[in-house]
């Protein structure tokens, strides 16, 4: 049969790329079995030869497991979607390459990384104070900004005080890596950011995820595990970043109380997107501050900076400020950043439109995608939606299609999320206009 030949002359184009994708998948497996096989080499005697694998980078698993993705994706005629160059400020609308694009690939929910204000506090506090702290804020680095800055953020969850790190990754990893032990249990959704698994890694506690948003789920598995630990940790996300969906925050609260258990809520989506305000889902239910033991939160996304934070008592914060190795041993946040990321602040609290639009754009955003028969999960529309592809592939090559089309946005693919789940992510802003949101669905329905 002519089909055995090279280049399968007798298969369909959508044939060729399923069996080169099914291809693909394996060569991924292979490769994270043999990392797997390889994690516990046998003893090497003193004379044996050490293999080439565990001295050079280019035969390391992961960096092969790369190769085989790029390498697959070359076969199948997809250029990567990821590293774009960006000429200029990235709101609703960006500019690539010399052309401007409708941006949907952006956290700058409010607008606020182009807003004049803002960045006009961050050239004044540069001016003032220099473009770095140069040290530890413990031993040199405090200056004024710093306190600004989290006396503002604690006022928003009405708590006692706050603390900002650095980076919002390092903030989890440090905060749960450093609060809990080998004697403790973590829990957390198992949607939630690589972050808090690091995080939890880095602690030694035993870890057990429960089902997406599942509160009666993680109440049986306290109900069994509870007394078995000292410490018991409960983590979600105020909106999950994959999906645009969240948590009915209030019974979580209830569990937590009655398995005396802490409850930490990360809102690096949820802040200026949730809320009459854009105080985050906490004024979205009407919660106290103190209902949750540890805020944490972001400052790049609605807050134009870069960074992390952690709100909530004072032996909390005092606690992590003297002991928590990723606050003591890093420098302290560019005057700059910190003004910035103050500066947004204000301006959220000054104009509440900015909220109210950006969920009148989301909500409008999933209806017409929905209405469109596009699959788009769970998601409230509150910022985040997603478009469910099922398909790496065809992800990757939806997106260039847009791209080609002037919208920008990004695939999500296998291993990121399952291959079932392969998505393009929607980041909705309140600068986007109705006209350019009806125009992507239409675009995407057809190319779908």
């Amino acid at each position: 049969m002519s089909n055995t030949k090279k280049g399968l002359p007798g298969l369909s184009a959508s044939i060729k790329d399923k069996l080169i994708q099914q291809a693909l998948e394996r060569k991924l497996r292979q490769a994270g079995q043999e990392h797997g096989q390889r994690a516990m080499p046998q003893a090497l005697t003193r004379k044996s030869a050490i293999p080439e694998e565990f001295y050079r980078f280019d035969m390391h698993p992961g960096y092969r497991q790369l190769r085989i993705m790029n390498e697959g994706a070359a076969r199948m005629g997809v250029r990567s979607p990821f590293f774009k160059l960006h000429e200029g400020t990235a709101s609703a609308e960006t500019k690539i390459g010399g052309k401007t694009y409708v941006n949907y690939a952006s956290y700058n929910y409010l607008g606020m990384s182009d807003d004049p204000v803002v960045q006009a506090a961050a050239r004044q506090a540069m001016e003032r104070y220099g473009t770095s702290v140069s040290a530890s804020r413990l031993v040199s680095g405090e200056r004024p900004i710093h306190r600004e800055l989290e006396r503002a953020l604690a006022e928003v969850y009405e708590v006692e005080d706050a603390i900002t790190f650095v980076s919002g990754h390092a903030t989890n990893v440090s905060t749960i890596g450093y609060l809990f032990g080998p004697r403790d249990l973590i829990l957390h959704d198992e949607f939630i950011h690589n972050s808090v698994l690091q995080g939890t890694q880095l602690s030694g506690a035993r870890r057990l995820p429960f089902p997406h948003n599942d509160w009666a789920a993680l109440d049986a598995i306290l109900e069994d595990q509870r007394h078995q630990f000292e410490r018991v940790l409960i983590v979600l996300e105020g909106i999950y970043s994959m999906d645009g969906d969240f948590p009915d925050l209030p019974r979580f609260v209830d569990i937590k109380r009655r398995h005396k258990a802490f409850l930490m809520v990360d809102e690096a989506h949820s802040l200026g997107v949730m809320g009459k305000r854009g105080y985050g889902i906490r004024e979205h239910f009407g919660l106290a501050g103190k209902d949750v033991d540890i805020w944490m939160g972001t400052l790049s996304k609605t807050l134009a900076g870069c960074g992390g934070y952690i709100a909530g008592e004072t032996a909390l914060v005092e606690h992590l400020k003297f002991l928590a190795p990723g606050f003591l041993y890093s420098v302290g946040m560019p005057p700059s950043v910190a003004a910035a990321s103050l500066a947004a602040l204000r301006r959220m609290q000054e104009l509440p439109e900015r909220v109210a639009t950006l969920q009148a754009r989301g909500k409008y955003f999933l209806e017409l995608a929905q209405a469109a028969g596009i699959d788009t999960g769970s998601s409230s529309g509150l910022a985040v939606v997603p478009a469910i592809i099922q398909s790496s592939l065809k992800a990757a090559r939806l997106s260039a299609a847009l791209f080609r089309q002037g919208i920008n946005v990004q695939p999500i693919l296998y291993p990121a999320v399952p291959e079932k789940s392969a998505r393009l992510r929607f980041f909705i802003s309140c600068c986007h206009t109705e006209e350019q949101l009806r125009s992507t669905v239409n675009i995407l329905s057809r190319e779908l």
